[in-house]
Protein backbone atom coordinates (compact mmCIF):
# COMPACT_ATOMS: atom_id res chain seq x y z
CA UNK A 1 0.00 0.00 0.00
CA UNK A 2 1.57 3.58 -0.76
CA UNK A 3 -0.34 6.57 0.26
CA UNK A 4 1.84 9.37 -0.10
CA UNK A 5 1.25 12.17 2.90
CA UNK A 6 2.25 15.27 1.22
CA UNK A 7 4.24 15.37 -2.25
CA UNK A 8 7.89 15.09 -0.58
CA UNK A 9 7.47 12.16 2.13
CA UNK A 10 6.05 8.80 0.77
CA UNK A 11 3.96 6.37 2.99
CA UNK A 12 4.41 2.31 2.44
CA UNK A 13 3.47 -0.60 4.57
CA UNK A 14 5.36 -3.45 3.60
CA UNK A 15 3.66 -6.79 6.24
CA UNK A 16 4.88 -5.30 9.96
CA UNK A 17 7.23 -2.24 8.09
CA UNK A 18 6.46 1.10 7.54
CA UNK A 19 8.54 2.75 4.81
CA UNK A 20 9.13 6.79 4.72
CA UNK A 21 11.05 7.86 1.63
CA UNK A 22 11.82 11.41 1.46
CA UNK A 23 11.56 12.35 -1.90
CA UNK A 24 12.77 15.85 -2.99
CA UNK A 25 15.18 14.62 -5.30
CA UNK A 26 15.24 18.25 -7.06
CA UNK A 27 16.99 19.05 -3.89
CA UNK A 28 18.63 15.80 -3.08
CA UNK A 29 16.27 14.95 -0.48
CA UNK A 30 17.31 18.24 1.53
CA UNK A 31 14.25 19.17 4.04
CA UNK A 32 12.15 21.92 3.94
CA UNK A 33 9.89 22.93 6.86
CA UNK A 34 6.52 21.25 5.45
CA UNK A 35 8.75 18.28 4.71
CA UNK A 36 10.02 18.06 8.33
CA UNK A 37 6.42 18.05 9.58
CA UNK A 38 5.38 15.47 7.17
CA UNK A 39 8.13 13.23 8.53
CA UNK A 40 6.42 14.00 12.10
CA UNK A 41 2.90 12.77 11.15
CA UNK A 42 4.69 9.75 9.50
CA UNK A 43 6.06 8.89 12.89
CA UNK A 44 2.84 9.53 14.78
CA UNK A 45 1.00 7.48 12.09
CA UNK A 46 3.61 4.47 12.76
CA UNK A 47 4.07 4.89 16.19
CA UNK A 48 0.14 4.40 16.90
CA UNK A 49 -0.52 1.64 14.44
CA UNK A 50 0.40 -1.70 16.85
CA UNK A 51 0.30 -3.92 13.48
CA UNK A 52 3.72 -1.71 12.84
CA UNK A 53 6.84 -3.14 14.40
CA UNK A 54 9.36 -1.70 12.44
CA UNK A 55 9.79 1.84 10.78
CA UNK A 56 12.57 1.86 7.42
CA UNK A 57 13.47 5.36 6.27
CA UNK A 58 15.42 6.22 3.46
CA UNK A 59 15.57 8.36 0.67
CA UNK A 60 14.46 8.31 -3.16
CA UNK A 61 17.07 9.10 -6.25
CA UNK A 62 20.88 9.83 -5.32
CA UNK A 63 20.93 10.73 -1.75
CA UNK A 64 19.39 9.65 1.02
CA UNK A 65 19.21 12.98 2.71
CA UNK A 66 21.66 16.66 2.53
CA UNK A 67 20.14 18.01 5.26
CA UNK A 68 18.56 21.24 5.60
CA UNK A 69 17.47 22.87 2.93
CA UNK A 70 19.57 26.01 3.30
CA UNK A 71 16.86 28.28 -0.06
CA UNK A 72 13.90 27.35 2.36
CA UNK A 73 16.21 28.30 5.70
CA UNK A 74 13.21 30.32 6.63
CA UNK A 75 10.71 27.36 6.58
CA UNK A 76 12.23 25.87 9.27
CA UNK A 77 13.68 28.59 11.55
CA UNK A 78 9.67 28.23 13.52
CA UNK A 79 10.78 24.15 14.49
CA UNK A 80 13.88 25.65 16.48
CA UNK A 81 12.42 25.93 19.44
CA UNK A 82 9.50 23.70 18.93
CA UNK A 83 9.40 19.69 20.56
CA UNK A 84 10.06 17.48 17.47
CA UNK A 85 13.50 19.47 15.77
CA UNK A 86 14.22 21.73 12.84
CA UNK A 87 14.31 18.44 10.58
CA UNK A 88 11.44 16.05 11.86
CA UNK A 89 11.17 14.12 14.99
CA UNK A 90 15.14 14.76 16.00
CA UNK A 91 14.03 15.27 19.52
CA UNK A 92 12.01 12.28 19.57
CA UNK A 93 12.68 8.83 20.28
CA UNK A 94 10.43 6.28 18.69
CA UNK A 95 9.27 3.53 20.74
CA UNK A 96 9.71 0.93 18.25
CA UNK A 97 13.10 0.06 16.28
CA UNK A 98 13.77 1.99 13.21
CA UNK A 99 16.50 1.23 10.60
CA UNK A 100 17.99 4.00 7.83
CA UNK A 101 18.58 2.67 4.65
CA UNK A 102 20.72 4.77 2.84
CA UNK A 103 21.47 5.04 -0.85
CA UNK A 104 24.02 8.09 -1.74
CA UNK A 105 24.40 11.34 0.40
CA UNK A 106 23.54 11.21 3.85
CA UNK A 107 25.07 14.36 4.88
CA UNK A 108 24.79 17.37 7.50
CA UNK A 109 21.18 16.67 8.85
CA UNK A 110 20.56 14.04 6.67
CA UNK A 111 23.66 12.56 8.83
CA UNK A 112 21.81 13.72 11.97
CA UNK A 113 18.46 12.21 10.43
CA UNK A 114 20.27 8.38 9.80
CA UNK A 115 21.73 8.99 13.44
CA UNK A 116 18.81 8.97 14.72
CA UNK A 117 17.68 5.42 13.64
CA UNK A 118 18.55 2.43 15.79
CA UNK A 119 20.83 0.84 12.95
CA UNK A 120 21.95 1.82 9.26
CA UNK A 121 22.58 0.13 6.29
CA UNK A 122 24.14 1.54 3.19
CA UNK A 123 25.00 0.98 -0.39
CA UNK A 124 28.71 1.01 -1.35
CA UNK A 125 28.49 4.71 -2.80
CA UNK A 126 26.79 6.03 0.16
CA UNK A 127 28.83 9.12 1.53
CA UNK A 128 28.56 10.71 5.29
CA UNK A 129 29.57 13.78 6.56
CA UNK A 130 29.18 17.05 8.94
CA UNK A 131 29.20 18.83 5.51
CA UNK A 132 27.57 22.16 7.04
CA UNK A 133 30.93 22.64 8.63
CA UNK A 134 32.02 24.79 5.80
CA UNK A 135 28.81 26.94 5.81
CA UNK A 136 29.32 27.49 9.44
CA UNK A 137 25.58 25.93 10.45
CA UNK A 138 25.31 24.50 13.18
CA UNK A 139 24.47 20.38 14.44
CA UNK A 140 20.85 21.24 16.32
CA UNK A 141 19.29 17.82 14.91
CA UNK A 142 20.92 15.86 17.82
CA UNK A 143 24.36 15.24 15.97
CA UNK A 144 26.34 16.05 18.74
CA UNK A 145 24.61 14.04 21.03
CA UNK A 146 24.13 10.74 18.89
CA UNK A 147 27.30 10.15 16.69
CA UNK A 148 29.93 10.10 19.56
CA UNK A 149 27.73 7.41 21.20
CA UNK A 150 27.56 5.51 18.00
CA UNK A 151 31.16 5.47 16.50
CA UNK A 152 33.28 7.16 19.81
CA UNK A 153 34.20 10.73 20.88
CA UNK A 154 37.48 10.94 19.01
CA UNK A 155 35.68 9.50 15.60
CA UNK A 156 32.90 12.06 16.52
CA UNK A 157 35.40 15.10 16.81
CA UNK A 158 37.16 14.10 13.89
CA UNK A 159 33.96 14.54 11.22
CA UNK A 160 32.30 17.32 13.84
CA UNK A 161 35.45 19.27 13.38
CA UNK A 162 37.17 18.60 9.64
CA UNK A 163 33.54 18.51 8.32
CA UNK A 164 35.45 15.61 6.01
CA UNK A 165 33.38 13.11 3.39
CA UNK A 166 33.22 9.56 4.91
CA UNK A 167 32.83 6.72 1.96
CA UNK A 168 30.80 3.46 2.83
CA UNK A 169 33.78 1.05 3.60
CA UNK A 170 35.68 3.85 6.30
CA UNK A 171 31.60 4.30 7.77
CA UNK A 172 31.48 0.67 8.07
CA UNK A 173 34.78 0.18 9.78
CA UNK A 174 34.22 3.04 12.47
CA UNK A 175 30.66 1.33 13.21
CA UNK A 176 28.81 4.28 11.49
CA UNK A 177 26.59 1.85 9.60
CA UNK A 178 26.27 -1.72 9.94
CA UNK A 179 26.22 -2.72 7.00
CA UNK A 180 27.04 -2.11 2.93
CA UNK A 181 25.12 -3.62 0.85
CA UNK A 182 23.96 -3.57 -2.98
CA UNK A 183 20.41 -2.53 -2.01
CA UNK A 184 20.34 -1.39 1.35
CA UNK A 185 16.18 -0.83 1.65
CA UNK A 186 15.52 -4.35 0.29
CA UNK A 187 18.15 -5.07 3.33
CA UNK A 188 16.46 -3.04 5.73
CA UNK A 189 12.54 -4.54 5.21
CA UNK A 190 14.42 -7.68 5.49
CA UNK A 191 15.90 -6.95 8.30
CA UNK A 192 12.84 -5.43 9.86
CA UNK A 193 10.67 -7.93 9.18
CA UNK A 194 13.34 -10.35 11.12
CA UNK A 195 13.20 -7.63 14.08
CA UNK A 196 8.88 -7.88 13.90
CA UNK A 197 8.92 -11.92 14.01
CA UNK A 198 10.69 -11.84 17.19
CA UNK A 199 8.70 -11.68 20.48
CA UNK A 200 8.14 -8.09 21.50
CA UNK A 201 7.71 -7.15 25.02
CA UNK A 202 11.14 -8.59 25.79
CA UNK A 203 12.76 -6.77 22.36
CA UNK A 204 10.89 -3.26 22.99
CA UNK A 205 12.19 -3.47 26.88
CA UNK A 206 15.92 -4.29 26.28
CA UNK A 207 15.65 -1.84 23.59
CA UNK A 208 14.16 0.94 26.34
CA UNK A 209 16.84 -0.21 28.32
CA UNK A 210 19.74 1.04 26.06
CA UNK A 211 18.04 4.29 26.01
CA UNK A 212 17.42 4.79 29.15
CA UNK A 213 19.92 3.59 31.45
CA UNK A 214 22.52 5.45 28.75
CA UNK A 215 24.29 8.03 30.94
CA UNK A 216 23.29 6.30 34.45
CA UNK A 217 25.40 5.44 37.18
CA UNK A 218 26.61 1.58 36.54
CA UNK A 219 24.18 0.92 39.62
CA UNK A 220 21.13 2.88 38.44
CA UNK A 221 21.39 1.48 35.40
CA UNK A 222 21.36 -2.26 36.11
CA UNK A 223 18.76 -1.37 38.66
CA UNK A 224 16.57 -0.15 35.77
CA UNK A 225 17.70 -2.97 33.63
CA UNK A 226 16.53 -5.44 35.94
CA UNK A 227 12.98 -3.27 36.49
CA UNK A 228 12.78 -3.65 32.86
CA UNK A 229 13.13 -6.94 32.53
CA UNK A 230 10.85 -8.40 35.55
CA UNK A 231 8.03 -6.33 33.64
CA UNK A 232 8.40 -9.08 30.55
CA UNK A 233 9.88 -11.99 32.29
CA UNK A 234 7.09 -13.67 31.70
CA UNK A 235 7.30 -13.23 27.99
CA UNK A 236 10.52 -15.05 29.04
CA UNK A 237 9.53 -17.86 30.91
CA UNK A 238 7.51 -18.96 27.52
CA UNK A 239 10.36 -18.40 25.23
CA UNK A 240 12.42 -20.57 27.93
CA UNK A 241 10.22 -23.15 28.28
CA UNK A 242 9.74 -23.78 24.62
CA UNK A 243 13.17 -23.98 23.65
CA UNK A 244 13.24 -26.53 26.72
CA UNK A 245 11.10 -28.90 24.78
CA UNK A 246 12.77 -29.13 21.83
CA UNK A 247 11.90 -25.46 19.83
CA UNK A 248 14.74 -23.64 17.94
CA UNK A 249 17.20 -26.47 18.23
CA UNK A 250 19.83 -25.91 15.30
CA UNK A 251 19.48 -22.14 15.65
CA UNK A 252 15.99 -22.25 13.93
Amino acid sequence: MTDPLIDTVKWETRGPVAVVTIDRRHRRNAIDGPTAQALVDALETFEADDALRVMVLTGAGEAFCAGADLTAIDTLGPRAAGPDGPLGFTRRTATKPTIAAIDGWAVAGGLELALWCDLRICSPRSKFGCLERRWGVPLIDGGTWRLPRIVGMGRALDLILTGRTVEADEAYAMGLVTSVVDEPLAAAVELGERLAAYPQPTMLSDRASVYDGWGLSRDDALALEMRYGLAVVDVGRDGAAKFAAGAGRGGQ
